[in-house]
Order: C-alpha cells, then sequence, then structure tokens
C-alpha cells in the first residue's frame, strides 16, 4: 500500500518533561465567548474511517477532519495519526504536505510512524534498560539491541478515546502498568487545536509511578506537496548551538557538541540536498538541544522553492529537532 508522496521527507522528533497537569476539561461557552477565547471557529467533522481486525481487538477508527480557511488537517483515532494536513501555498492553492494512507488498510502493515504520536518513549532506550528508584526495567527490543518508540505495540497502535472541542479534538488513553515493560498506570491526553494557519499539539500525562516519558508527533513532510520527489531542494534551519552525537545503534554517546563548524550548524538556511553533500551525511537522526527557555520561541523553519508551503514550527519544550508546521507544548 504506497503512501501519498514518497520516503524523503522531513520527521518531526522532540522532547518534553515536565509535571503533570490536570486534563483538559470539556467547554460549553456561548458563542460570543467561544470565538473569543477559541479565535476564530475552526469546522470539525467527525466521520468513520474503518474498523481494526479481529486480532487487533477490532473496534472503530474514527477520522476528525479540522478545517479553516487556510488548512485542513485529518486526524485518526489509531495512534492520533495526522492522516492528511492540507496547506494553502503561495499559489493559493491546496496541497497535501504530509505522507500518509488512504485507508485504514495502510496504516495495518509495517510503516514508519507516519503522522502519529509515539510513546511511552519516543525515540530509543539504550538496550531497552533503565533504571527507576533502584528497580532496574526491561523492555521489549524492536529496533536492533534497543527499544524504539515505545516497544512492540506503543501509543501508535491503539486506540484513543476522542472528545471533540470547539476548534479541535482531544484523544485521551490509560496505559496500564507493565504496558511494554514501563511502571506505573499512565494517562494520557493529547489535543489538536486548529487555529487560523496553525495546528498546535498539545501532550499532557498523569502516573502512578515514577516513569520515563517523552512524547512526540512523527509526521513526516514534504512542503513540495503530494507527488513530489523528495525534499532535497528544501531549505531547512533549526535554532540549536548544540547536538547529541550517537554511536552506530543510534544512542547518543553523552556527549553535547557544538554545531559550529559542523554539518549539524543550520542556524542560517540550507538548501539540505546541497549541505548532506557538502558534510558527506546520509541525514539527520540526532537531537539538536535548543535554549532552555519557557516561553513559546521558534525552533526551525523549513521551506520549499515550489509554491506550495513555507513553514515553521515554534515549541515550549527544551530541546528536540525541528522541521514542522506546528506548535507543540508539553505538560
Amino acid at each position: 500500500f504506497p503512501a501519498r508522496g514518497r520516503h524523503h521527507a522531513v520527521v518531526v522528533t522532540g522532547l518534553c518533561s515536565r509535571p503533570p497537569l490536570l486534563p483538559p476539561q470539556r467547554l460549553s461557552l456561548p458563542a460570543v465567548l467561544r470565538d473569543k477565547f477559541w479565535g476564530a471557529m475552526t469546522e470539525v467533522k467527525r466521520k468513520v474511517f474503518g474498523q481494526m481486525p479481529r486480532e487487533e481487538g477490532g473496534g472503530v477508527v474514527e477520522k476528525f477532519v479540522l478545517k479553516s480557511d487556510s488548512v485542513k488537517v485529518e486526524i485518526l483515532s489509531l495512534g492520533c495519526i495526522i492522516a492528511a494536513l492540507e496547506t494553502k501555498g503561495r499559489d493559493g492553492e491546496f496541497s497535501d504536505v504530509v505522507l500518509g494512507f488512504d485507508t485504514l488498510q495502510g496504516y495495518m502493515g509495517k510503516h514508519p510512524y507516519f503522522g502519529a504520536v509515539v510513546g511511552r518513549v519516543a525515540n530509543r532506550i539504550a538496550k531497552g534498560r533503565f533504571t527507576v528508584d533502584g528497580k532496574e526495567y526491561q523492555l521489549f527490543l524492536n529496533n536492533g539491541p534497543n527499544s524504539l518508540h515505545g516497544g512492540a505495540k506503543g501509543f501508535d497502535k491503539v486506540l484513543w478515546s476522542p472528545e471533540v472541542l470547539p476548534n479541535g479534538v482531544c484523544f485521551y488513553r490509560l496505559s496500564p502498568d507493565g504496558e511494554e515493560g514501563y511502571p506505573g498506570d499512565l494517562k494520557v491526553w493529547v489535543t489538536y487545536m486548529l487555529s487560523g494557519g496553525e495546528l498546535a499539539i498539545n501532550y499532557r500525562a498523569q502516573t502512578s509511578k515514577t516513569t520515563p516519558i517523552n512524547l512526540t508527533n512523527h509526521a513526516y513532510f514534504n512542503l513540495a506537496g503530494q507527488g513530489s520527489q523528495d525534499i532535497y531542494d528544501h531549505e531547512i534551519s533549526i535554532e540549536a548551538d548544540s547536538y547529541l552525537p550517537v554511536d552506530d545503534t543510534n544512542i547518543p554517546t553523552g556527549e553535547v557538541t557544538a554545531v559550529q563548524g559542523t554539518g549539524f550548524d543550520l542556524r542560517q538556511p540550507v538548501v539540505l540536498g546541497k549541505h548532506l553533500q557538502k558534510f558527506c551525511l546520509d541525514g539527520f537522526d540526532h537531537n539538536f538541544c535548543l535554549q532552555q527557555v519557557q516561553a513559546r520561541r521558534l525552533a526551525g523553519s523549513p521551506s520549499s522553492p515550489t509554491p506550495c508551503s513555507s513553514q515553521a514550527r515554534s515549541t515550549t519544550t527544551p530541546h528536540g529537532s525541528s522541521s514542522a508546521p506546528l506548535k507543540e507544548t508539553a505538560c
């Protein structure tokens, strides 16, 4: 089941670690107040996308379509997946700028986490082992000698419970104690909000035991739009002064290295293909370290020379790598 577009894309990764807050609450406001607090109204539609196979527990997968004047995004209750993200380009035309499948069957096969929320822990845990409060935990190894994106059945492969909001949708699930080897009952809320041209994602979690958690969305972007061959002509920048070198299994070595004078210096915009060729790099699968500030700030900016799209990503999380037309916050 080929995906829309091709595999040449930018993957969004990031880190979050903050004390948990209360889950988002349903708001029932008069229209005049609702517009004041939520901004220009976004159209939200809910429809059936498909039925999970019996061996996967059954259940109906729903699709939620959020639409503003300049953006339309389709999000699934399976894995909180962003299945499509259509933006209005400089030519005034809409184009889908993320990779995904048109049917549920595509997501049932093996794919590189297209558009999904991954967890409990995004990225790799070396040898699938960690120690909390003096106790060692062993996770399932699904990426060579390491555990990746939550294990064999992470957050991307399960159904979430949705709640429609005035300008978006909130997904909830309970990850039980011991799931994929992680400690504690973990309650998780992921909220997508669309306001004008901005898609915001908020992550919240509460746990009954100390546990590692690192949530992000794993969308792949090609700003030239569906059907474009690759992203080597994209111009990118990342506001990071340092990055984390990795070993041959993509585990950080423990060093924090300045980007100055290296191929990881993306503080000024570069054309991706030419830059990779200049520094003999296959690509980037590294953490870029952003300045630790509480206020929302620009993390990175990718753009395409085609008239389709030019976008920016802002974040309130302290570090992570960047390239996305969205805002991500973690609580």
